[in-house]
């Protein structure tokens, strides 16, 4: 399957249309559908809530866009009603929780895998290693409150083990900052990864910020608390890599050109019939609102979106498991921490980023109260504390 960015036409945005029923499409079922399933929806739910995101933040600082974003938003608003709504009802906010952290460890991994760019690449191990942890310390957090396994969730594609302490993740905002790739000389695929894992990264945020208070247990609040703080790191980790001299419309562009990028992937990978047929039609979609984008973009800046996006896609994004190459991060990575934007030995790590992290954890940090103790095993709460009496 071929995608030209710059001829398809897809479907023209007035052709665009949907009701409420067909909004709320049939859910998955959390049991019986591929892990992978659960990993592109949860992710193209963040592609379209940073579209969205962007769309208002363009449109306050530019009103002759405000009419064009406006017609392309709504859209947005609605394909991603369609898209965060095929969640089931029976999958608890924890459990989507842990659906969270395998999209971020596996897709962040299949980035890092591919990057062209050797410091790019790096920034995305450095985060993967990270969010490697929160799986590990939700996975506790799921087996303490409610006694379940997250590999129910994971299905074996993603090692439920610690990685970069998240105690130790806590750093001072200068240490989150990045270089930014160069928008002259970067290939098109660190631009597409870089718009992605932020995208990712940000709905995290949000999702962290918006469930922790339902919960009643003050480890569980407290925990949710301690990993929304990191996941507003990354936001600031992975916008920092971004070129901000790109103009508001070379943005505009990106944005919809990784759109197309990343439904692309879905469609070339996704087995199951249901959510497939939804990742073509909004291919289409998106294919549209590149091209109304485009338009935009010669008529406002005199300029040919050829000089901005490329012809063809890149290889799309390889979702699979990513166990191995993980692993190798974590031997070779795992002692890294940042000054300023270089990676270093944490013995080098800058005293404003220990000062930072002592004042922040010297009550304690969730995120090791919750594991103290605990390991990963098959089956739950109750096999795992079963066979630690039997050891006993």
């Amino acid at each position: 399957m071929a995608v030209n960015l710059l001829s398809d036409k897809g479907t023209p945005i007035d052709q665009q249309k949907f009701t409420w029923k067909d909004l709320v499409q049939k859910p998955i079922s959390k049991m019986n559908v591929d892990a992978f399933t659960r990993v592109r929806i949860i992710l193209m739910n963040g592609i379209e809530s940073e579209s969205i995101r962007f769309g208002h933040s363009c449109a306050r600082m530019n009103k002759e866009l405000q009419a064009s974003l406006a017609k392309i938003r709504r859209k947005e608003q609605h394909q991603q009603t369609m898209v965060n709504w095929l969640l089931p009802a029976d999958q608890s906010p924890l459990e989507t929780t842990i659906g969270y952290e395998q999209v971020a460890i596996e897709v962040t991994a299949s980035l890092a895998r591919v990057e062209p760019d050797p410091y790019i690449a790096q920034v995305l191990r450095f985060g993967l290693l990270e969010d490697f942890d929160h799986l590990y310390r939700y996975s506790a957090l799921l087996d303490r409150l409610q006694g379940i396994d997250a590999n129910t969730i994971t299905q074996g594609y993603t090692d439920i083990v610690p990685g970069r302490p998240t105690a130790d993740e806590h750093r001072d905002p200068l240490d989150d900052l990045r270089e930014h790739y160069d928008k002259k000389r970067a290939q098109p695929l660190t631009k597409f990864h870089a718009y992605t894992i932020m995208a990712g990264e940000h709905q995290t945020h949000d999702y962290y910020m918006h469930y922790g208070p339902w919960f009643a247990d003050p480890l569980a609040r407290q925990l949710y608390a301690e990993i929304a703080s990191i996941e507003e790191q990354h936001v600031t980790q992975y916008e920092s890599i971004i070129d901000p001299t790109e103009s508001w419309i070379e943005k505009w562009l990106l944005h919809e050109a990784n759109e197309v990028y990343n439904y692309y992937s879905c469609v070339t990978q996704e087995e199951h019939p249901h959510v497939k047929a939804i990742w073509e039609r909004f291919l289409d979609y998106e294919l549209g609102h590149l091209q109304y984008a485009m338009e935009v973009c010669k008529q406002i800046e005199r300029r040919d979106p050829a000089e901005i996006l490329p012809e063809t896609l890149p290889e799309p994004i390889a979702y699979k498991s990513n166990r191995e190459y993980v692993r190798q991060v974590l031997r070779d990575e795992l002692n890294l921490r940042a000054d300023g934007t270089r990676f270093v030995d944490k013995s080098q790590e800058p005293d404003r980023s220990l000062q930072y992290r002592l004042q922040l954890n010297q009550d304690g940090s969730p995120t090791q109260t919750v594991a103290a103790g605990w390991s990963w095993a098959p089956g739950g709460e109750l096999t795992t504390r079963r066979g630690l009496k039997e050891a006993a």
